[in-house]
């Protein structure tokens, strides 16, 4: 019997969005794998070899699809599920379910081995701040640094490689955004998970097959101007929006975040030259480098290291220009130390022993701060009230 409307109004929304996710359906071998939670990723390269990621490691699983007509109806079926279609006239789909697992597809004859599939499993329990201490992909007092930052409204650019962790870390870091401060998150494929009341979740659109309806993250950059945000949050800053976002930060909405690809915090800089470039306006890179300079604080360096843990390597910040080269220091730098008996590599992100600039703003706004931070970093101009005390 067909459930009244009252009675779907009444059901638990849990159980609605279970039904809208991946569980439950028929995807041929790779069925078990996806209702696997200990498995982040399943990446799928023709018929006959499928891998998993499983705490970071890549592990071919043993499961193969009957032929290539199989896998390539599993993938008809998973598009078909978000509206989208694949064939002769569109080979490829990148899309998000209605879970939030993010869905790369392309068949051939542009896939030369066999059709691939590769799914990014959503997770439904987000990693907090203490999960990423505990993982030891930062320090308590790395991420009371980063909480401060973030509160006392830097602009935070997450850069790393990928599948480093950038989206977990700026999905952490969005959650020291306070809860009376209206966000605005921009991204391909909705990934982030905000707990605050007041946001506004923005996501950009392909084009229809006739090279219609195109919606992208610069498009979405520009009309977020327009709603008032208190921060601007992109899931992935690779292209011409990349001018667009620097203005915004130059022009009053200071506390951004976004992700870049790059492999330290140096080639950050370069890359985001060259992303602005790609906005087709052409300015010169002295003009480029005092807009960088002026806009972004903070660098955080994500890394996925080669016994396949993910760890942040450098916080470190902009400090200024001199000439036309912007100086750069490093906060926090992570020490590699070894291999425990399981062949992890040991290591700690350490301070490096300079006083961050930061400091004094944090201080001067009065954020609340750990006190493993104001050990590490006591407030220069707070009384010393020993001076004058007899010893």
């Amino acid at each position: 019997m067909a459930a009244t409307l009252a009675e779907l109004q009444s059901m638990d929304l849990s159980l609605v969005e279970d039904a809208r996710s991946l569980a439950g359906h028929d995807y041929g071998p790779i069925t078990p794998l996806l209702n696997d939670d200990s498995i982040s990723e399943v990446m799928v390269n023709g018929p006959s070899q499928v891998y998993i990621e499983r705490n970071g490691q890549l592990i071919q699983a043993e499961v193969a699809f009957a032929g290539e007509e199989e896998l390539v109806r599993v993938i008809r079926e998973i598009a078909a599920f978000v509206g989208r279609r694949v064939d002769d006239d569109s080979p490829m789909v990148d899309a998000r379910l209605p879970d939030g697992s993010r869905v790369n597809a392309i068949i051939p004859p542009l896939a030369l081995d066999g059709a691939s599939l590769t799914i990014r499993k959503f997770s439904r329990d987000p990693y907090t701040v203490a999960d990423l201490v505990s993982f030891g992909t930062l320090t308590a007092e790395a991420a009371a640094f980063l909480e401060a930052c973030v509160r006392a409204r830097f602009n935070v650019l997450v850069s790393g490689g990928t599948g480093s962790g950038k989206t977990t870390t700026l999905n952490v870091l969005s959650s020291f955004i306070p809860d009376n401060e209206r966000v605005v998150t921009i991204e391909d494929a909705a990934e982030l998970q905000l707990r605050q009341p007041h946001k506004v979740r923005l996501e950009s659109r392909p084009a229809r097959i006739d090279g219609t309806g195109r919606i992208t993250i610069r498009d979405l950059v520009v009309n977020s101007l327009r709603m008032r945000p208190d921060r601007i949050v992109i899931g992935e800053c690779r292209s011409g929006e990349a001018l667009d976002m620097l203005q915004a930060m130059n022009t009053g909405h200071d506390g951004s975040l976004t992700t870049i690809h790059a492999n330290s915090p140096r080639d950050t800089l370069a890359r985001l030259e060259t992303l602005v470039l790609m906005s087709g306006v052409d300015l010169p890179q002295r003009a480029i480098r005092e807009q960088i300079a002026s806009a972004i604080q903070l660098i955080v360096q994500q890394s996925r290291l080669r016994d396949g843990s993910r760890r942040i390597t450098n916080v470190t910040e902009i400090v200024g220009r001199e000439g036309d080269t912007i100086t750069l220091q490093d906060v926090f730098l992570f020490e590699e130390t070894g291999l425990d008996g399981n062949g992890r590599i040991t290591g700690k992100l350490n301070p490096t022993g300079i006083r961050p600039n930061a400091m004094a703003r944090i201080y001067s706004k009065r954020i609340p701060i750990a006190p493993a931070l104001s050990a590490l970093y006591p407030d220069r101009k707070a009384p010393d009230f020993t001076v004058g005390v007899r010893r």
